[in-house]
């Protein structure tokens, strides 16, 4: 099996720790001024959310997990779950709002997400990397408001809030970066 090194760690590299998959979310290098460098990391699980800290020295290494990737369709929220459908299958699937934490405030009904499997099992989802979004509500433009590079917060449709430039308005549609969760541009 394929290992992550000191120096391999970058965010978003995977790696398993004691049987679990994580997602490095945070690192930083330190090179002391005595001693040998090491890498300081926050890593977040797979399967419950949870962000822990690690320190990694130079002879540590991780495993790669066994992670297999499958796109299925998002349905709907039943209250408890957020349910999916394998497209190839129709077979049903849901995860726990603490499994879907990173892509819920993208997704919307019939959305195409990549599921994400450990060892055969369903254990987190991520939305497409730029989704089309309508805004449901914005503060009003004033005169005055054109001074570039000033920006409004913006509700989308999904619930998340983004920041959008003055010009854009209530009923437009935008493209988001779900990755780093800001506007890209106005949809015409």
């Amino acid at each position: 099996m394929a290992m992550i090194g000191m120096s391999d760690i970058k965010k978003n590299v995977r790696m398993e720790i004691s049987g679990v998959p994580y997602k490095v979310v945070e690192f930083q290098h330190v090179k002391p001024g005595k001693g040998a460098a090491f890498v300081r990391m926050k890593v977040k699980s797979f399967v419950n959310g949870k962000v822990i800290e690690k320190t990694v020295h130079a002879g540590d290494k991780f495993e790669v997990p066994n992670l297999e990737h499958k796109t299925m369709q998002y349905l709907y929220d039943d209250g408890d779950m957020l349910q999916f459908m394998d497209n190839e299958t129709y077979d049903q699937l849901g995860l726990t709002y603490v499994q879907c934490e990173d892509a819920m405030k993208w997704i919307k009904d019939g959305t195409n997400v990549d599921m994400i499997f450990h060892n055969g099992k369903a254990i987190s989802v991520e939305a497409p990397a730029v989704m089309e979004l309508k805004i449901v509500e914005t503060p009003p433009n004033f005169k005055g408001d054109t001074s570039s590079g000033s920006k409004k917060p913006a509700t989308l449709e999904t619930g998340a809030v983004v920041q959008v430039p003055y010009h854009v308005l209530e009923g437009d549609i935008i493209k988001v970066n779900t990755v780093d969760g800001e506007y890209s541009e106005k949809v015409k």
